[in-house]
């Protein structure tokens, strides 16, 4: 059955080769995604006729020639991929991929997470993460009729964040607050959480939960397989609130969730909207979760955000920043400017649509 195949790795640098698994996922109605670092591809007398890629720990652009499929090339494929993994020390692995590819990956393993019927699935090597996390949350529970949730980047932390945090834990008995994990952001990650823990300090009735695979960043959300960018917008909303409101917020017990009107962005704008609907829908079985919207805190007649903070540190303007930021905020920002760390590239610029993002 695997007569004459051989199986390759191709890094990204690799720009011939890399042109040609362009070529051959467009093939199959496929985009290619910048962020995977590896692929695997199967050759037959030279030709490509299968590849797949990883991308930190998530699995991407799995194509398979239709006219090799039932030759158990697929599972061969995902099988390499998951060795590969293993090999880096990648031990829990993701795939967002189409759902006609479900039953492929069960084969390996992957148990489903989260479900767009008839577009796409998220999905998991293993069911003991999840649970594991869930466990964890559980004993992070507390009492009480009303319990918060905040998700957030916090790209830095302001004042406006604070301003969000203070409401939410004042109308609630507990506030959970969410930090996104990825590192896609002008801030890495464990300054972004240095930043918020410093910056709510006296708030008593807050958990601040570290960042983890389940709180999912759009930057990092694919899309090499979706070609309408609205559907894209649909699929990341949707698989994002599934997994919150029926794995996150049961642990936790929690009844609200809160976030800032948004002025400026029309896709965090939207994705308000839609979250709305996912949360509070009837059509999923979990507990309903009510979305509370307040109005952002303002200074000087505009609204605080983190986007202005950048714009204002790429002026190296810190006269401006100070109203808006914490002392402990300040004091970093400060320090970069010092140092000269202060580049910001437009592709990072551009990348930082997620949720939380004030």
């Amino acid at each position: 059955m695997f007569e004459n195949i051989t199986f390759n790795q191709v890094k990204r640098h690799e720009n011939r080769k890399l042109a040609e698994i362009s070529q051959f996922l467009k093939e199959n109605d496929l985009d290619i995604d910048s962020s995977i670092d590896v692929f695997i591809t199967i050759t037959r007398n030279d030709k490509l006729i299968a590849c797949g890629g990883l991308a930190k720990n998530v699995i991407k652009c799995v194509a398979i020639s239709d006219n090799v499929r039932g030759e158990g090339l697929a599972l061969k494929l995902a099988t390499e991929l998951v060795n590969l993994a293993y090999e880096n020390n990648t031990t829990h692995l993701f795939i967002y991929t189409k759902t006609q590819n479900e039953s492929l990956f069960h084969q390996c393993g992957f148990h489903t997470l989260a479900t767009v019927p008839n577009i796409m699935v998220l999905m998991e090597n293993s069911c003991c993460y999840l649970n594991r996390y869930i466990k964890s949350l559980k004993k992070q529970r507390k009492d009480g009729k009303k319990i918060g949730s905040i998700v957030m980047n916090a790209n830095p932390f302001t004042l406006g964040h604070r301003y969000l945090i203070e409401k939410a834990a004042k109308a609630c008995d507990w506030l959970h607050l969410f930090v996104v994990k990825e590192d896609t952001s002008r801030f890495p990650y464990n300054a972004r959480l240095e930043l918020i823990e410093a910056g709510t300090q006296g708030i008593e009735n807050l958990t601040i939960h570290k960042g983890s695979e389940y709180i999912i960043s759009r930057a990092t959300f694919p899309c090499y397989f979706i070609k309408d960018k609205a559907v894209v917008d649909n699929c990341y909303t949707e698989i994002d609130i599934k997994i919150f409101r029926q794995h996150i917020a049961p642990a936790l017990g929690i009844t609200h969730r809160f976030v800032g009107t948004e002025p400026f962005c029309k896709v965090t704008n939207k994705y308000n909207e839609d979250m709305r609907f996912w949360l509070e829908t009837d059509t999923l079985r979990d507990p309903a979760i009510e979305l509370v919207e307040y109005p952002r805190m303002v200074y000087n007649g505009t609204a605080v955000s983190a986007s202005q903070v950048r714009r204002l540190l790429a002026k190296k303007d810190l006269a401006a920043i100070k109203p808006i930021v914490p002392e402990a905020t300040y004091q970093y920002l400060e320090n970069m400017l010092a140092s000269g760390s202060t580049t910001t590239s437009t592709a990072v610029e551009n990348s930082e649509l997620v949720i939380g993002e004030l």
